[in-house]
């Protein structure tokens, strides 16, 4: 396999390693990147370091990947919502209650399975369970993926997400009434010490987090917004707009108990996604419209105001 190899920039100044690269590749934990660098397989400038490495600007940092093992997880014929395919990349647009990819004992009905059986060809830098996944979005946020179907598109394509060039932007509905039309958080965001399955705004073990958003529609209790995303933490739209004070509705984890009832799961949908082609250079862009059970819920508020 290729190695991959990074370029920081000022934003990385001063910070360690492990972190650096962990927050670079939204797919690597901390302890698997630490590991990488223990074996030997991570490179500052053509030569060995430890964890504990601070990054300066302009590091050329290289990682080379253990080989991949075979992969033991069964295709599956899925009606995937194909917006664009080629030889060397693929945008998807997934459905909410949908995983991205297979997890130890969840190893079916993922998107995963359903781009194996239409494509044999997917890169493998994320592993033997995450193939061709540059980036995700949470079971039950719908809309547009982009997929490496080889590795030179999946470098590519990360490499675009560190120099923040990615266009993500989403639709949400919050609780509350924001008064302002737009705005940006900056905060930065980590585990949440008291619950390790959740994010929250945290200045220990963090990662820098922004999201801009702008406001699309005011209701009588909620807010339709479009959120862009600057970086792509995990949760980061869902922790970041609970952090001002509105919440996605729907939202079993970070929005309150009394919320919709006619949507499962956050009322969040990717639906605007934009990048170079790794190949060609061109700048490709697409858009999903909502789905069905998103369009009615802003019908009911627009007829209950």
């Amino acid at each position: 396999m290729d190695n991959i190899r990074y370029t920081l920039d000022e934003t990385n100044g001063r910070e360690r390693i492990d972190k650096v690269l962990a927050g670079l590749n939204e797919e690597w934990s901390r302890s698997f990147v630490q590991q990488l660098i223990r074996d030997g397989r991570v490179l500052v400038n053509g030569a060995a370091i430890k964890t504990n490495y601070k990054c300066n600007e302009g590091d050329q940092i290289e990682v080379e990947l253990p080989e991949l093992e075979e992969l033991d997880i069964m295709p599956e014929e899925m009606d995937l919502q194909i917006y664009y395919e080629d030889g060397d990349v693929l945008v998807v647009n997934k459905p909410r209650g949908m995983v991205v990819h297979p997890a130890p004992g969840h190893t079916t009905g993922t998107l995963v399975n359903g781009l194996m059986a239409h494509c044999k060809d997917l890169s493998g830098i994320n592993g033997v369970m995450r193939p061709g996944i540059v980036h995700r979005i949470d079971k039950d946020t719908s809309g547009l993926l982009m997929v490496a179907k080889n590795d030179m598109a999946h470098e590519s394509l990360v490499q675009q997400l560190v120099d923040k060039t990615v266009t993500r932007k989403y639709k949400a509905i919050v609780h509350g009434v924001i008064p302002h039309d737009h705005g940006t958080i900056d905060a930065p965001i980590g585990r949440d010490k008291k619950d390790r399955q959740s994010m929250t705004v945290t200045d220990e073990n963090s990662r820098h987090a922004v999201t801009h958003f702008r406001v699309l529609e005011k209701f009588k209790s909620f807010t339709f917004v479009e959120c862009q995303l600057e970086t792509g933490r995990t949760h980061q739209i869902r922790v970041h707009m609970k952090y001002i004070g509105y919440p996605l509705a729907g939202d079993p984890k970070y929005g309150p108990r009394k919320t919709l009832t006619t949507i499962e799961g956050q009322a969040l949908h990717a639906g605007i996604l934009g990048f170079v082609h790794p190949r060609t250079g061109e700048y490709l862009e697409f858009e999903a419209p909502l789905p069905e059970d998103f369009e009615r819920v802003l019908d009911s508020l627009r007829n209950s105001d």
